[in-house]
């Protein structure tokens, strides 16, 4: 069974480099899980892989290192390890903010336990930012919750909604005006218990699952 590891890789900034790293990760029969590159300068790129291997990295560590246009490579802990399943909040400031504080809350909660759960947000307004950035949360990694914090929300955002859901991902929606909260998995009136209840849906230490509810408005 192949472990997933992280490397992160101080290289030469330039054509070829990046073809040139995964071409050592492949000869290690190495799947490429995701990849970032965290800074490109003239003086250097700083490049982030989370990597699946069949063996122990030190091999592949030691042939980046030979390679030319590397400066160093090291292995580190993966994103998922430190900072894991992600709940992402969207909306109003005010009401992202609230939703934050359960959905924080709710999380360290859990992460005392052993989990790994982070919460990300950005107060938006305007139908195309809003919509655009529900697209761009299925785009995100580790990203497992969307919830929509909003006075009205419809239009071209409840289109997002539904593309973003039919990808697999929870979208939990703030009883608001518009056609959103139709869309959504979960309408929840209070926005604290919606931030807490979005982190409930994603971790593994709750016995929390939306698909045993027998109703989706709260």
């Amino acid at each position: 069974m192949s472990d997933k590891v992280g490397v992160l890789v101080l290289a030469e900034s330039g054509p070829g480099v990046l073809h040139q790293l995964t071409g050592v990760i492949a000869a290690r029969q190495g799947n490429i899980a995701s990849i970032e590159i965290i800074e490109d300068r003239p003086s250097g790129a700083s490049i982030y892989f989370e990597v699946e291997l069949p063996e122990p990295p030190e091999g592949l560590i030691q042939d980046l290192r030979a390679l030319a246009v590397v400066r160093e490579a090291n292995v580190v802990n993966t994103l998922q390890k430190v900072y894991g399943k992600r709940v992402i909040i969207i909306g109003g400031g005010a009401q992202v903010g609230q939703v934050a504080i359960g959905a924080i809350s709710e999380a360290d909660r859990h992460n005392i336990r052993g989990e790994h759960i982070s919460v990300d947000t950005i107060p938006l307004v305007g139908e195309q930012p809003l919509a655009e950035a529900v697209r761009a949360v299925a785009r995100l990694p580790r990203a497992r919750a969307l919830v929509l914090a909003g006075s009205l929300m419809g239009g071209d955002i409840e289109k997002a909604v539904r593309e973003v859901r039919a990808q697999g991902l929870l979208v939990i929606s703030l009883n608001m005006a518009g056609s959103v909260p139709e869309a959504a998995d979960l309408v929840v009136t209070d926005p604290v218990q919606a931030g807490v209840m979005a982190v409930m849906a994603v971790a593994d230490t709750a016995k929390f699952t939306v698909a045993r509810l027998k109703r989706r408005t709260f």
